[in-house]
């Protein structure tokens, strides 16, 4: 089993977690700007609002929805430092690595994709 493999099976046995799904409006929105445009809007949100040390507003600096980004942030663990800690085992107090911000977008974005190939009536 992959890492990714791995933390999408941990991530599946979470009530919380495995609840996420992209709504109608986030998936509209990803569906007319485009995968490219979701990817840089990942790497953006990541690296202002998670990669520093100490991120401005921690544990609450991510939105519930609003943008799939946000949602896949939820739904695999990278929302904020706290929940990096327990789910990626990626300490508090220093800054994510450039490989580690392409990690959690490169996450992100594979959730997103299984999201955006799931009928969105069904509960898979």
């Amino acid at each position: 089993m992959t890492a990714k493999e791995d933390i999408f099976d941990r991530l599946g046995r979470s009530a919380f977690r495995s609840r996420f799904r992209l709504g109608q409006k986030e998936r509209a929105y990803a569906e007319a700007k485009g995968r490219d445009t979701i990817a840089a809007h990942a790497r953006d949100f990541i690296a202002a609002r998670l990669a520093p040390a100490h991120p401005r507003n921690d544990g609450r600096q991510t939105p519930m929805r609003g943008h799939p980004v946000f949602v896949a942030q939820h739904a695999t663990a990278c929302c904020c430092r706290s929940c990096l800690e327990k789910w990626h085992h990626i300490p508090p107090g220093r800054a994510l690595s450039p490989d580690e911000q392409a990690q959690l977008v490169d996450l992100l974005m594979c959730w997103i994709d299984r999201q955006m190939t799931v009928d969105p009536r069904s509960h898979s």
